[in-house]
C-alpha cells in the first residue's frame, strides 16, 4: 500500500492546450523525445496525429494520450501522462473531456502571435475543472517573437500570472527541459485509493476490426486488471477484462492499472452502444455507490443529411456511423428517408469542419460514396395550437398556415483581431444580421464580441473571416439563445418537380438573393438535356427566382437543301411536339457534386 502511495505521488496528469497552430503536436514530440519514449528512428512528425488526415491537413482531430517516464533533476523517476489536445473550435467537446481526466494544463502561446480567441475559450475550459495551469511561450526562436509583450496580455485577458511562464521552441527543443522540471514541480499529483472500490472514468473509446471496441480509461479509484469482470455503469452491461495496458505511444501490455492512471482496456465489446463516453466503469461484484459526473452531452449545432450513393449501401453506411459515433461522442445521427435521394440518416455536427471531417472519414476509412444536403441548424417553430416542435430538416417545415411564428439559434462570437483589419471585421459581423455587444482593446488588438444568428455563420463565415482579415483574425462562439425572426422556407424546383435536398431556411430579407444566387449555381452545374429545363426557387406558392436551361438542339432541317419553305417547317414542327412531350415526362438527373457546389455562398 505505502509503495502504491508513492507511485501515485509520482504521476502526473495533464492536457497541452492552445489555440490552432500555436505548436501543441509538435510540442507534444518534444516531450515524448526527451524521455526517449521512442527510438530516434522511430520518430516521425506529429507522432500523436494518428489519422491520414491530421498529417495532411496539419490539424489535431483526436485527442490522443501517451505515457512518458521523466527521470527528474532530484533523482526520482515520474509517470507523465500527457494528451494532446485539438485547437479547432469543432473539436471543443474533445478539449472538454481530456480535461476533466487530468489534474493540471500546458497553456501553449505562440511568442510572435499572442492570444487568440480559441486560447481563451480552452484556458476557461481548464479554469472551470479546477486545474493548475503553466503558461508556455513557443517559437521563441522566431525572429517575430516577442515574450514580454505576450506576457502582458496572458496577464490583461486571461488574468493568469505569467512571470515565470516557461520560454520554449518545440521545434528546435530549446526549454523542452525546464518545461519538464516544471510539470513534476507545479503539477499536482493525482489523489485516488487503491483499496477503494473500481471507479474508472471512460475517456474516450474506438473500434478496432480485431478486437472489437478498445476504450481509454483514468481509473479514479480501485485497481483494474485482467481478468476482472467490470460493468459500465450507465448501459448496465458486464465484461469480462481480457487486456489492460498504456500507450507509451506504442501499445504495451500492463498486469493493472492503479489510481491516477491512464490506460486502455480490452473487454471483446462487441455492442458500440454499450461504450458510452463520460460513463464510469466499475467492478461487477464490488461496485461503487455513485458514478463519476462524466461530461456534458454536447450539443450539435449543424444538421445535415448523409445519404448513400448506391442505395444498396445502406446498411455498410449505417455500420460505418456506428463505428465513427463511438470515437467522436459529439457527432449524433438518426434515420430518415428523402424523396430524391433515397434512404440516409440526418446527423449532428459541431461545425462545418467536423462535418467535412466525418464525410471524409466515411469515403477513406469506409469506402463509401456519399451525398450530403444542405446544413443547417435547428429552429423551433411554435404552432397555432400552443405546441413547440424542433426543425432539424428544412423539408419537414409544417405548413405555414399552422406556424404562429419561427425562433432561431443566435450564438455570441469572441473575435480576436489586428487594429487594421478591424473595419472589414465589422460590416461583414453587420452583413450577417450581427449586433456588437463589446468591442475592447488589448493592445493593438481589438476584441470584439457580436451576436450573430447562427444561420448565417454555418455556412462560410469562418472563410470569409479569414480572407477579409488576410488570416489574422481568430474566432470562437458558443450557443446564446433562441428569438423570434422573419423565416421562410425557400423551396427550389427543377423542371417542376422539388428537390427536398435543396430546399433552406433564410431571413425573408435575404431569401429572394439566396434563391436567385442557388438558381444561377445549378444553371451552370446541371447538364442539358434535349429539352428545356426551368429552375426555380419559390416561398411557398410564390415563385421568387427563375433560370432556365436551354435545350440541345439536334438540327432536323440538315437533309434539307433548296425547296419549299414548308419542308423545313413540318420537320421543325414534328420536333417541337416531341420536345414538349419529352419536357412532360423527362427525368432530370441532377449530379451529387451539383447539390453541395449549389449551397456554397458566394458574397
Amino acid at each position: 500500500m505505502e509503495n502504491n502511495r508513492t507511485k501515485i505521488e509520482h504521476i502526473r496528469n495533464f492536457s497541452i492546450i492552445a489555440h490552432i497552430d500555436h505548436g501543441k503536436s509538435t510540442l507534444a514530440d518534444r516531450l515524448i523525445e526527451h524521455c526517449n519514449a521512442v527510438s530516434k528512428r522511430d520518430m516521425t512528425e506529429q507522432m500523436l496525429d494518428s489519422m491520414d488526415i491530421e498529417k495532411e491537413r496539419g490539424i489535431t482531430i483526436k485527442a490522443q494520450t501517451v505515457r512518458l517516464t521523466y527521470n527528474a533533476l532530484d533523482g526520482k523517476t515520474y509517470q507523465l501522462n500527457l494528451m494532446d489536445t485539438p485547437g479547432h473550435v469543432d473539436f471543443a467537446y474533445e478539449v472538454s473531456r481530456c480535461l476533466a481526466a487530468c489534474e493540471g494544463s500546458i497553456l501553449v502561446v505562440d511568442a510572435s502571435q499572442g492570444v487568440e480567441a480559441q486560447t481563451l475559450a480552452n484556458v476557461y475550459k481548464a479554469i472551470e475543472v479546477d486545474h493548475e495551469i503553466i503558461p508556455v511561450l513557443n517559437k521563441i526562436d522566431l525572429p517575430a517573437a516577442e515574450p514580454d509583450r505576450v506576457r502582458d496580455q496572458i496577464e490583461e485577458v486571461i488574468g493568469l500570472d505569467a512571470s515565470d511562464a516557461i520560454l520554449v521552441s518545440a521545434k528546435t527543443g530549446i526549454g523542452i527541459q525546464d518545461l519538464c522540471e516544471a510539470i513534476v514541480k507545479r503539477l499536482p499529483a493525482p489523489e485516488g485509493d487503491a483499496t477503494a472500490p473500481l471507479k474508472a472514468l471512460l475517456v474516450d473509446s474506438w473500434y478496432d476490426t480485431y478486437l472489437g471496441v478498445v476504450t481509454l480509461v483514468r481509473i479514479k479509484d480501485g485497481i483494474l486488471k485482467a481478468g476482472m469482470k467490470v460493468q459500465m455503469m450507465g448501459t448496465r452491461s458486464i465484461y469480462e477484462v481480457d487486456e489492460v495496458g498504456v500507450f507509451t505511444p506504442k501499445k504495451e501490455k500492463k498486469d493493472n492499472l492503479s489510481p491516477g492512471e491512464v490506460g486502455y482496456i480490452i473487454a471483446g465489446i462487441k455492442q458500440v452502444a454499450d461504450c458510452q463516453i463520460g460513463d464510469t466503469i466499475t467492478e461487477e461484484r464490488r461496485p461503487c455507490q455513485e458514478p463519476l459526473p462524466g461530461f456534458k452531452p454536447s450539443v450539435p449545432v449543424v444538421f445535415c443529411g448523409l445519404f448513400p450513393a448506391d442505395a444498396a449501401d445502406f446498411e455498410v453506411l449505417k455500420d460505418s456511423l456506428a463505428k465513427l459515433r463511438l470515437n467522436d461522442a459529439s457527432f449524433q445521427y438518426e434515420t430518415e428517408s428523402s424523396a430524391a435521394l433515397g434512404f440516409g440518416f440526418r446527423c449532428g455536427f459541431l461545425g462545418l469542419l467536423h462535418l467535412e471531417i466525418i464525410q471524409e472519414r466515411l469515403e477513406r476509412e469506409f469506402d463509401l460514396d456519399i451525398v450530403s444536403t444542405a446544413p443547417s441548424v435547428v429552429y423551433r417553430v411554435h404552432k397555432t395550437n400552443h405546441t413547440v416542435e424542433e426543425l432539424h430538416n428544412p423539408a419537414d417545415m409544417p405548413d405555414p398556415v399552422l406556424i404562429d411564428f419561427i425562433e432561431e439559434p443566435w450564438i455570441k462570437a469572441t473575435i480576436l483581431v489586428p487594429d487594421e483589419f478591424l473595419g472589414s471585421i465589422l460590416t461583414l459581423c453587420t452583413d450577417r444580421r450581427g449586433q456588437q455587444v463589446d468591442l475592447t482593446y488589448v493592445g493593438n488588438r481589438a476584441m470584439a464580441v457580436y451576436r450573430l444568428p447562427l444561420n448565417e455563420v454555418v455556412f462560410d463565415f469562418y472563410d470569409r473571416l479569414k480572407s477579409v482579415s488576410k488570416g489574422y483574425a481568430s474566432f470562437d462562439y458558443q450557443l446564446d439563445s433562441y428569438e423570434r425572426s422573419n423565416l421562410v422556407k425557400v423551396g427550389i424546383m427543377v423542371n417542376s418537380e422539388p428537390v427536398d435536398a435543396l430546399s433552406f431556411i433564410a431571413h425573408r430579407d435575404r431569401s429572394e438573393a439566396r434563391g436567385r444566387e442557388i438558381c444561377e449555381k445549378l444553371k451552370d452545374l446541371i447538364p442539358r438535356q434535349l429539352f428545356k429545363i426551368a429552375l426555380q426557387a419559390a416561398i411557398g406558392g410564390k415563385v421568387i427566382a427563375r433560370e432556365t436551361i436551354s435545350a440541345l438542339r439536334k438540327d432536323v432541317t440538315a437533309k434539307c437543301y433548296g425547296g419549299d419553305v414548308s419542308r423545313k417547317r413540318k420537320l421543325l414542327d414534328k420536333q417541337k411536339k416531341g420536345k414538349k412531350r419529352m419536357r412532360e415526362i423527362g427525368n432530370v438527373e441532377i449530379p451529387h457534386s451539383a447539390f453541395l457546389e449549389a449551397l456554397k455562398r458566394t458574397d
